[in-house]
């Protein structure tokens, strides 16, 4: 297999635990406490079930820190997974990444980010006289045209900035990292020091106290609210190539950074149930069209809190875009080095040092989701496709532990990826019975694939 020398180590510490929390930051942390108090209806709940999902989250960063071992090339999960299980599997990350998981994601949250200039600086509809045009009955390209316009433009110029270089790329990203930690603390500090005028009922009116079999199902959905906040902190793994001492270095950031972005949502959310109750956010929830940190700034601030919150979104939504952006092109440049991907991935810019044509191929068909207005539903199917791949990497470093190939001591070792391994199963086994359209839809898209594994491998277009 012919490795690619040309990637450069330019990235540092702070730049690497800046892009973990970068890539969780987005627009899940001011939403998802709404749907989560709707599900349990209580606010400790809501506080225990962020608090369940950040452990889980940092169990599998201590996994990965473990799979960190393995290589020092790009690609990061993918090459563990390469590693341990073969090019098929692998290629069945790699592939789900480029279709939907990646992709998908940048769609989805360049679009929020359009979402939330809108709200600010309303866009002109270019094409709503054609906004009811759709392609099989659920595609609607030109409904949402000044967003998706500004969504596109937002991907386009993240993209361009990555392509010229990693290190202007990782700028931008500390610029944001700060700008985002900045704003949230501010937003924890208003919260906390809010008095209300009457006391806060800590469940909401209807809540009927329920047994703890009773309550595992709600609690577990809760859950999966709050892992999509969580998501994202795999990230930084792929970019292991561009990172400086990437064995010591990937590691710490990726645990760092997970607690440092946990302590932020719990203090976040704590704030939150100083201003509002339960009873408050199920109703922002029913509404549909209101996000949940917008109406606690408004209700601490009034109009200039909407004004606040709507900019700190675009910030975290515009940095997630970014760090999302920046990492994943360099999976789909290491699987066209393994032969089975499009060979012109694997090329690097020879002034830039960025794999370009793998950049510009994410930029196409991020740009065709945002279009198609699918990445939502798309995006439904994310945690359930992530949590797979997370699951098969907790096995994988039981297995290479045991037959002695990771020699380096693993925190919490074997009880914490066995742990994160039965974990992760349950929650595929969960929403396989719960959700089972979105997730066997989602199992078809990975499978898609599959034609074109065997397509390269019989072309064998790169040696």
């Amino acid at each position: 297999m012919h490795v690619n020398p040309t990637l450069k180590r330019t990235l540092g510490l702070s730049t690497a635990t800046l892009l973990v929390m970068s890539s969780m930051i987005g627009s899940g942390v001011f939403k998802k406490v709404a749907p989560m108090s709707t599900v349990l209806g209580d606010s400790n709940l809501v506080l225990l079930a962020w608090l369940a999902a950040g452990l889980v989250t940092v169990m599998g960063t201590l996994t990965y820190a473990g799979l960190a071992s393995l290589t020092e090339e790009a690609g990061g999960q993918y090459e563990y997974l390469r590693i341990i299980f073969g090019k098929f599997f692998s290629y069945l990350l790699g592939w789900a990444c480029f279709a939907v998981i990646q992709t998908a994601s940048i769609a989805s949250i360049a679009f929020v980010f359009a979402e939330s200039v809108n709200n600010l600086l309303p866009m002109p509809a270019f094409t709503e006289h054609w906004a009811n045009i759709s392609i099989a009955g659920f595609i609607f390209p030109f409904a949402n045209s000044g967003v998706k316009l500004l969504a596109i433009l937002t991907i386009i110029i993240l993209t361009y900035i990555n392509y010229r270089g990693v290190k202007e790329g990782g700028l931008l990203n500390d610029i944001f990292s700060w700008a985002k930690i900045l704003g949230i603390l501010i937003l924890i500090i208003l919260g906390l020091s809010y008095t209300s005028t009457t006391p806060l009922a800590h469940h909401a009116a209807t809540y009927v106290p329920l047994t703890f079999n009773q309550i595992l199902a709600p609690f577990f959905l809760a859950m999966l609210g709050a892992f999509w906040a969580y998501d994202g902190w795999v990230n930084v793994t792929y970019i292991t190539g561009e990172i400086k001492n990437p064995k010591r270095n990937v590691p710490i950031a990726i645990i760092a950074g997970t607690i440092l972005v946990m302590l932020l949502y719990l203090l976040v959310n704590v704030a939150y149930f100083r201003v509002l109750t339960v009873d408050e956010f199920s109703a922002i929830d029913a509404a549909g069209n209101q996000i949940a940190g917008v109406e606690v700034a408004k209700k601490i601030m009034g109009n200039s809190g909407n004004i606040l919150i709507s900019v700190l979104i675009m910030v975290c939504t515009f940095g997630a875009t970014n760090a999302s952006l920046m990492s994943s092109p360099r999976i789909y440049y290491r699987m066209a080095n393994a032969g089975v991907f499009f060979p012109a991935a694997a090329k690097i810019h020879p002034e830039f040092k960025t794999p370009h044509v793998a950049l510009l191929m994410q930029m196409i068909w991020a740009i065709a989701l945002v279009m198609s207005g699918t990445f939502d539903q798309l995006t439904d199917m994310l945690i359930f496709a992530a949590f797979i791949f997370y699951g098969s990497a907790a096995l994988g470093l039981i297995m290479m532990k045991r037959k002695k190939l990771i020699t380096v001591k693993v925190f919490g070792y074997p009880y914490i990826p066995m742990i994160y391994f039965l974990f992760c199963v349950g929650l595929v086994v969960n929403t396989l019975i719960t959700m089972p359209k979105e997730s066997i839809t989602g199992l078809l898209l990975i499978a898609t694939g599959i034609p074109l594994y065997f397509y390269f491998n019989r072309k064998k277009l790169l040696p």
